[in-house]
């Protein structure tokens, strides 16, 4: 997958993130701010991964901002960001009855921090969303895009579809893995919202800006 400049310099920052993030907890497992950050930045670094290790991605950063939960429990950006998680891993589901499952969750999560911080238009606005979010799954679905963005083949994203065996080898792979990749980078991009800005604050004011690309 090609990255502009922009996007280049976002995927090196949350990298960084992620990284300083992790050093830290091994200081302080306790500290839940970095545990938001940490699940932030896996949240924003998921949009570059392909389906499915955007998919392990998204439950590592689950993961994350629920263990901050319970040091924390009303932390309502790690309520928000763990909607925008469950979002994301409704619309790279193909099945209907289990996206409807993390679109239930995402939507409880939403509520969950809007109780926390009433009236924050971020977190209204993402309830509206979340009420949308089924029909918009379904119409991706529905045209057959998700299925050609995933190789054209059942579950679990290992492999290429006929389509993709029957070109020769590695071409093949190499454009059905580009399609999943641009999927998810327009997924997960519609999805968040400022998770990265959570991320991006804290890391700018303990560690400085992130080192520069090469």
């Amino acid at each position: 997958m090609q990255y502009d400049a922009a996007d280049f310099e976002r995927l090196v920052m949350f990298e960084h993130v992620r990284k300083a993030s992790e050093a830290q907890y091994a200081k302080d497992p306790l500290d839940s701010e970095n545990l938001l950050q940490w699940g932030g930045a896996l949240l924003e670094l998921a949009q570059f991964q392909a389906v499915p290790d955007a998919k392990l991605m998204l439950d590592d950063a689950v993961s994350k901002l629920q263990e901050g939960l319970t040091i924390n429990p009303g932390k309502h950006q790690a309520l928000w960001c763990l909607g925008n998680a469950f979002t994301a891993k409704a619309f790279l589901t193909p099945d209907p009855d289990e996206a409807k499952v993390h679109f239930d969750q995402a939507a409880d999560y939403f509520q969950k921090a809007e109780n926390e911080d009433p009236g924050n238009d971020i977190y209204l606005k993402s309830l509206e969303v979340a009420a949308r979010a089924p029909e918009l799954h379904m119409n991706i679905h529905g045209n057959g895009q998700m299925m050609q963005s995933l190789g054209g083949g059942g579950g679990g994203g290992g492999g290429g579809g006929p389509s993709a065996s029957s070109n020769s080898g590695g071409g093949g792979k190499k454009k059905n893995k580009k399609k999943n990749n641009d999927f998810t980078y327009d997924v997960c991009g519609w999805i968040i919202l400022a998770c990265g800005i959570v991320a991006w604050v804290g890391m700018a004011k303990s560690l400085g800006p992130p080192p520069p690309a090469r």
